[in-house]
């Protein structure tokens, strides 16, 4: 299968830190393309961001639609634009704080998630509801990182993430911890050993989803909200998205 893992951000370093952390995980025949919009915010750290970058994340499954592709991951914890981008493919699409929270909730009856900043908390508290798991999350923790701080400062920033992750067992009364970056899809066997606890991933976890789904010939429903856009005419900058039509 060939399975598009889209970085909504535009910082080249950390996609291939992504893409190499899904390689690992996938089975035997799936074939990663890790990639990311040509244009948007290096980092994505508020709604605002997400907005921006939602456009670059359509435009890369409508690139993924032309190459034939069985299943899209959106490798950032807001989840920016999936419903949209499921609009534009049969092919699952999945996100990973959605993956992340999924998987968690099969391994524990509680769980914490530590992410970045603290207004990114916010958001991924708004995702747990949206999503049906805020019963299960106990808190979201900020480990008061910028994002790009994975990449530059990755060891202060992965000690930081380990002390939030010590406390949450300490405090929270949880069975797991999710990690609420992409960024951070490098760090769970390093986060695991030190926090004693199952940490939960979304990239990798988004990676066996999908090839679940591809395996069981699950593909996204075309009846109801998730069909496909009515094709219409488009002005100014996205005169390229007019008349858009399903891929055969």
């Amino acid at each position: 299968m060939q399975l598009r893992l889209i970085n909504p951000n535009t910082t080249a370093g950390m996609t291939a830190t992504i893409g190499e952390a899904a390689t690992r995980i996938a089975a035997p025949g799936t074939h990663i393309i890790a990639t990311q919009p040509a244009a948007g915010p290096v980092s994505i750290e508020s709604h605002f961001d997400e907005a921006v970058a939602a456009v670059g994340v359509q435009e890369e499954i409508l690139a993924g639609e032309r190459e034939g592709t069985d299943a899209y991951i959106i490798a950032c914890f807001g989840d920016p634009g999936l419903l949209a981008a499921r609009e534009l493919t049969r092919a699952p699409v999945i996100g990973i704080a959605e993956a992340a929270f999924h998987m968690a909730s099969l391994i524990s009856t509680r769980f914490s998630v530590v992410t970045t900043l603290g207004r990114t908390a916010i958001i991924a508290e708004h995702l747990l509801a949206q999503y049906g798991f805020a019963h299960h999350c106990r808190r979201v923790r900020a480990a008061e990182i910028p994002v790009l701080d994975l990449e530059e400062d990755g060891e202060a920033a992965v000690a930081r993430i380990i002390d939030e992750g010590r406390r949450a067992k300490a405090e929270d009364g949880i069975g797991a911890i999710v990690l609420g970056c992409g960024g951070m899809a490098d760090l769970t066997a390093e986060i695991t050993e030190a926090v004693g606890l199952p940490v939960v991933e979304g990239v990798t976890a988004a990676v066996k989803l999908a090839e679940a789904l591809v395996g069981l010939r699950l593909g996204t429903s075309k009846h109801g909200d998730l069909a496909f856009p009515r094709p219409k005419a488009f002005t100014g900058r996205f005169e390229h998205f007019s008349g858009l039509t399903p891929a055969a």
